[in-house]
């Protein structure tokens, strides 16, 4: 659980809501067609794939178009990659293996830090590339740059304190020495909503540990991934230890590939549920370790006696796994709380994420655009009323929305929305919305804001959640564990508890 330290000994204030933007404006940038023309370091635009060191082709010779959601306009081209491929990032990952794995933590470490170092100097470069293939606003990019970047140094440290044991032994005559390796070649599967950091918590771990890593982003991202491989060629990774492979139509083979070749020892992917299954039961062909952090429903819940900052709603348009999709508001204050965040969301502004006025930028494509209206529609349909939004607009973008009179027939109330679209139901009682809150197979955050310490520790204690967060939305960073329960995944990702899941524990 998360508590702001405030918690404790605070005065009881009302004020339902207070809807900032998450970041504040930093940098000046006028929008051209394509801001990546403007890197200052432009060799961070890879359009090719990273494989054992060295900028490849696919073996198939085609190509596939990465396109800006905000404009539709082509940013560039990758390589159309498939398992013929994905078979010489992984030898080339097994080979590069004894060596990184036979350094010092000491020497990993030192890698892992210039890597650091590098990812922020080139902040703003990376920042340009995330927003121009994911759309999210710049300022907001930024944010994640540096929040990524923790990652890599948190991990850094930890490479350093991988320790193992002496246990008593039973029998006088023998000592029981516990020692830590390196479990060997790992499959990195992950999405669009965070291209950046997704990559550097898992890579940051696999590295610390000595495994050496293929790295699969999402088609709709791929340059942010393939930036971080320029820059880890440049902080002087040996050749194999980092690869990075591209595809789009090949995803399926290649994602089998990943999974049922025996020189792969682990799987950690980000992503929804139902691919985690599958990826789950092909890992199981040459019993993999596997980590999954996968969809949630989180609800947020809204206690007659709160202080609220509901901006984390919106937060990349609502495209998180973490967003609130269930906002559970007690029932004396429903109608004042929907009033103030409707007059709040209204005054957001969508538009390119170039645009220093810009809060929320666009959907990532047609697909997650087809999805909000679906939502929206059968919530509608099913009694409930659009006070703010619920219109699409030109292209991926979606006007913030605000919906009341919501039940539990209603779609979103069983289907993450990854948009934004706040939808506002109401409860009477503590009993009553942690049974609400707890009826869902998913179970990977969670919200609630109270001034009632006693409530905020029971109603925490009794979510079915892998993290909950006590009168804040920000529940995510290197030192605290992320992961989820039910369907929501297996294992955790940050803090001092991932990197055990790249080792073999032995004695």
């Amino acid at each position: 659980m998360v508590f702001p330290r405030s918690l404790l000994g605070c005065t009881k204030v009302r004020s339902f809501v207070n809807i900032q933007s998450f970041f504040h404006p930093t940098t000046k940038r006028s929008i051209t067609t394509l801001e990546i023309s403007k890197l200052k370091n432009p060799s961070l635009f890879c359009q090719n794939a990273f494989v054992n060191g060295e900028w490849v082709k696919s073996k198939t010779k085609q190509e596939f178009s990465v396109l800006d959601p905000a404009t539709n306009q082509e940013i560039g081209k990758v390589p159309e990659m498939n398992a013929e491929d994905i078979k010489i990032a992984i030898k080339a990952a097994k080979e590069a293996f004894e060596d990184w794995a036979s350094l010092t933590a000491k020497n990993r470490h030192n890698f892992l830090k210039t890597l650091n170092s590098f990812i922020l100097e080139n902040k703003y470069d990376l920042a340009t590339i995330l927003t121009q293939e994911n759309g999210k606003p710049i300022n907001e990019a930024l944010e994640e740059i540096k929040y990524g970047a923790g990652f890599i140094e948190w991990f850094a440290e930890e490479a350093r304190r991988t320790y193992g044991d002496v246990i008593p032994s039973p029998m006088k005559s023998n000592r029981i020495l516990v020692q830590k390796q390196p479990i060997g070649v790992v499959g990195i599967i992950t999405p669009w909503n965070f291209p950046n950091a997704m990559i550097t918590r898992k890579i940051g771990a696999a590295l610390a540990a000595g495994c050496t890593v293929v790295i699969k982003p999402a088609a709709a991202t791929p340059f942010s991934a393939l930036a971080i491989a320029e820059l880890a060629s440049k902080a002087g990774f040996p050749k194999g230890v980092i690869n990075v492979v591209t595809s789009e139509q090949n995803v399926k083979e290649v994602g089998l590939e990943l999974t049922t070749n025996p020189d792969v020892k682990k799987i950690s992917f980000t992503g929804s549920t139902p691919v985690g299954k599958m990826l789950m039961q092909q890992s199981s062909s040459t019993l993999k370790k596997i980590s999954l952090e996968l969809g949630g429903n989180a609800p947020f819940i809204v206690f007659d006696d709160a202080e609220v900052e509901a901006a984390s709603k919106f937060r990349s348009s609502g495209q998180t796994c973490v967003c609130a999709n269930r906002i559970y508001v007690q029932s004396s204050i429903y109608a004042e709380f929907a009033t103030r965040l409707s007059e709040k969301v209204s005054k957001f502004k969508i538009g390119n994420g170039f645009d220093q006025q810009t809060t929320h930028g666009p959907l990532i494509d047609e697909k997650a655009i087809k999805k909000v209206t679906r939502h929206v529609e059968d919530a509608v349909a099913k009694g409930a009323e659009i006070l703010v939004g619920g219109v699409q607009r030109n292209g991926n973008f979606f006007e913030p929305t605000v919906l009341t009179g919501m039940t539990s027939e209603m779609g979103i109330t069983r289907e993450e929305t990854f948009g934004p679209v706040a939808a506002l139901y109401k409860f009477e009682s503590e009993d009553e919305v942690i049974k609400l809150a707890n009826d869902s197979n998913v179970g990977l955050a969670g919200y609630l804001y109270s001034r009632d310490v006693g409530r905020c520790w029971k109603v925490a204690e009794a979510l079915e959640l892998g993290i909950v967060g006590v009168n804040t939305g920000v529940i995510s960073c290197a030192e605290a564990p992320f992961g989820g329960v039910k369907e929501s995944g297996i294992g955790r990702e940050g803090t001092k508890y991932l990197i055990i899941y790249y080792f073999n524990v032995r004695h």
